[in-house]
């Protein structure tokens, strides 16, 4: 494992489409098809990560509480599983059903959309607003499996309420910390 903060890719920066398989379900999903009317979060997460282990639990809260408001969330798993079997979509699935996903959990085989979005680690956060502007990037909070800190989700639930009340989202974010996402390599 190696320690990695987000790229924090400019504020502003438009989502770039995609079609990928849902682990889970076997079908193919678009952003177009995916995304909300009134915000988007897309996440870049994996199966053996200790980091998305530990924010597995805020992730599924999180949901839950945004969905109903209208709240759409996208899981993508970029990982190579030639060296990460523990990512494999088989994985993805057992993992879904296990915690309990309320969102799709796509595979990203090509590591094209994880490019695409200058996603680096494991988790990676990304809100998008209605126009699919980027007006987040960055952590979900401050929690990390070895400091202490309890889950709460903090600053994606600021964003988001922000967002969802017309308000400015601040500027101030705090890149993520993970798992360095697992290029192919050749």
């Amino acid at each position: 494992m190696s320690l990695t903060p987000s790229n924090m890719i400019p504020l502003g920066t438009q989502a770039l489409d995609f079609t990928l398989p849902d682990a889970v379900s076997g079908k193919q999903f678009g952003l177009n098809e995916l995304k909300s009317e009134k915000a988007t979060v897309i996440m870049f997460i994996c199966n053996h990560c200790p980091y998305v282990k530990h924010v597995n639990p805020e992730l599924v809260k999180l949901a839950n509480d945004y969905m109903p408001k209208g709240v759409r969330f996208i899981a993508i798993s970029s990982n190579d599983v030639q060296s990460q079997p523990d990512d494999s979509p088989e994985n993805m699935k057992k993992t879904a059903i296990e915690q309990k996903y309320p969102f799709p959990y796509l595979f990203d085989e090509t590591q094209k959309v994880a490019k695409d979005y200058d996603a680096a680690c494991t988790p990676d956060f990304y809100i998008f607003d209605k126009a699919m502007k980027l007006v987040y990037r960055g952590q979900l909070d401050d929690s990390r499996p070895s400091n202490n800190v309890g889950l709460s989700g903090k600053d994606l639930r600021e964003a988001l309420d922000n967002l969802l009340l017309a308000k400015t989202v601040s500027t101030r974010q705090r890149p993520s910390i993970g798992c360095n996402i697992k290029w192919k390599h050749g």
